[in-house]
């Protein structure tokens, strides 16, 4: 620990998915072990962090916002130090620089790393002024970026402070190759690169010893895990060696890209007892059409194959997708094939998004561009059939008691708890808050749009 940091205070605002919300754990890991403490108050802090997201227009734009917020602060307090980290800082980089001089240091999400060397750097140019500037930056300070190719960024082992008491985060895996035409992953994540089974069994089993009972694996396609290593495994090899692991007793992943989803992954889903009656499998467009221009390599029929086989193996599984409507050249037609898969697959919820136009993807040249106005009546549509389909399958876990990981006190409502199920239903209930991180019983005795309500038993 630098001493020399001992009483500052770091502030991280995360913006986007999972992925980023466990690199921002990695940050304030870095932070945590150079002396800083985090805090929730923006004002407190000597270092700020925006940790960002490009998947989406509406992500990017409140980011922009944001930063734009912190002018005034800037210039208010000198010693106060802005870095940008994620999706956005991979591809603008420079240019953020241009737009937001009083920003101090861009890192991609494979330069996580590096956020200890500019720590480091810092305060030597506090305690030991003058050194090389890497460029100028505003009002004297100096500014750089870590956004250049890390190759063995995915077998680094990079300190972590854990958000919550009963849930974990895990990285099995960083990038993508898939290259769906409208994401902008490969771009600011990089290719797919699998981390060694040993260092995924190592972290899951401090997590363990750490009192956590549930962790969540990650990757932009977990079912291609394996890609690359020296060592022969799979993704069900993998689930096999963590589900042997003592004192975890929930196991979660995602991604999952449907054409990578086998029999061989349903099957070890039904016979390993910790994993989850839940899986999230992004099925983005009912269309064949749409599909095909997604470049997402399946067509619809072979998606609802996949969902059956589940649904056969697993009765009790909850099955969650993405949605994206208003894609160049989606008709009429295309959006009411997107609307009869809602109908006949039944998800128990979704995240459904209006296409937007991201740099460097090949969507942005194709024919068909749609209209705002059409996007977001499309968009009603579906989340109107949606919540009549997720309702309805809440109404029928009343009366049933659960087993319920508790995640602390609601946000939606300070005098209660909530959890979730092992279909990853959120559950809010009255109890006290030493039962967080703990497994308990809850009996349903409500069921809401989005949630349900019970009492513990």
């Amino acid at each position: 620990m630098n001493h020399s940091n001992l009483n500052k205070k770091v502030y991280i605002h995360t913006f986007g998915c999972q992925m980023n919300v466990h690199d921002s754990e990695k940050i304030a890991g870095i932070f945590s072990s150079c002396g800083y403490e985090q805090t929730e108050n923006i004002k407190d802090a000597d270092v700020i962090i925006i940790n960002t997201c490009s998947i989406r227009q509406k992500a990017e734009q409140k980011f922009y916002s944001e930063l734009g917020r912190l002018k005034g602060l800037k210039y208010k307090t000198p010693h106060l130090k802005i870095a940008v980290a994620g999706c956005i800082a991979q591809q603008k980089g420079n240019a953020l620089f241009e737009r937001f001089p009083y920003v101090d240091f861009i890192f991609g999400p494979n330069n996580i790393d590096s956020v200890q060397n500019w720590i480091e750097a810092d305060r030597q140019k506090t305690n030991n002024p003058p050194i090389p500037p890497l460029s100028k930056g505003s009002k004297g300070g100096f500014r750089t970026t870590a956004l250049d190719d890390n190759p063995e960024y995915h077998t680094k082992h990079l300190p972590l402070k854990r958000e919550g008491k009963g849930r974990a985060w895990v990285s099995i895996m960083y990038g993508c190759d898939n290259f769906c035409s409208y994401c902008v992953v490969p771009y600011t994540r990089g290719r797919e690169k699998s981390r060694p089974v040993s260092d995924i069994i190592n972290e899951i089993k401090d997590i363990s010893k750490n009192g956590f009972k549930e962790i969540t694996l990650l990757g932009q396609n977990v079912n291609s895990y394996g890609k690359g290593l020296s060592e022969k495994i799979d993704f069900p090899g993998l689930l096999k060696a963590i589900h042997a692991i003592y004192g975890i007793e929930r196991i979660r992943f995602v991604t999952s890209h449907p054409k990578d989803f086998s029999e061989k992954l349903i099957e070890t889903a039904r016979d390993l007892p910790k994993i989850c009656e839940h899986i999230h499998l992004p099925i983005q467009a009912g269309s064949d059409k749409i599909l095909s221009l997604m470049n997402r390599d399946y067509p619809y029929v072979k998606y609802k194959e996949k969902v059956e086989m589940l649904r056969h193996a697993i009765p009790e599984i909850a099955i969650t997708t993405d949605i994206i409507v208003g894609f160049p050249g989606e008709t009429d037609e295309d959006f009411q094939c997107t609307m009869n898969a809602l109908k006949e697959i039944e998800f128990d919820g979704i995240f459904a998004f209006k296409y937007s136009k991201r740099p460097n993807t090949a969507a942005i040249n194709l024919s068909g561009h749609i209209n705002e106005k059409t996007k977001s009546e499309r968009l009603s549509k579906v989340l109107d059939l949606q919540a009549e389909i997720t309702y309805r399958k809440n109404t029928e876990f009343k009366g049933k008691t659960l087993e319920v990981l508790v995640e602390g006190v609601s946000k939606t409502d300070k005098n209660k708890l909530t959890g979730r199920t092992r279909s990853n239903k959120i559950v809010n209930f009255y109890g006290d808050e030493n039962h967080t991180g703990t497994l308990i019983m809850v009996k349903i005795l409500e069921a809401k749009q989005h949630s349900l309500y019970g009492e513990i038993i």
